[in-house]
């Protein structure tokens, strides 16, 4: 009786061990391709709030793709600085033209 008892025991054990683990007729799951970049940063037009708000970085296994990250961040980079050069050309501008543009309206005022 104890070794009929210990067959099954071993018999149970390893039909379980094969239903966990997978028996080797089932199908294999394929790969599931990693997740990629959809770019939302608009190429035609600056990139806005609302753009780097609907902005979703891809996951991999352990946190965000760096190569994605390091994109992103470089295009913003390279937006906010094109965008500090134009306000200071601007600014440039302005100061340059404030004085010019406010006295021929003294001239007219004092005539």
């Amino acid at each position: 009786m104890f070794w009929f008892l210990l067959i099954t025991m071993v018999v149970v054990v390893a039909a379980v061990t094969l239903a966990v683990v997978g028996g080797g007729d089932s199908e294999v799951l394929p790969e599931a391709a990693p997740e990629q970049l959809i770019d939302p940063l608009p190429e035609a037009r600056p990139v806005g709030q609302a753009d780097v708000e609907a902005l979703r970085l891809p996951v991999a296994v352990r946190g965000y793709r760096m190569a994605d990250v390091d994109d992103v961040l470089g295009r913003l980079g390279a937006e906010l600085a094109e965008r500090d050069a134009r306000i200071a050309e601007l600014e440039t501008a302005l100061a340059g033209a404030g004085p010019r543009a406010a006295a021929p309206r003294d001239e007219e005022e004092g005539a």
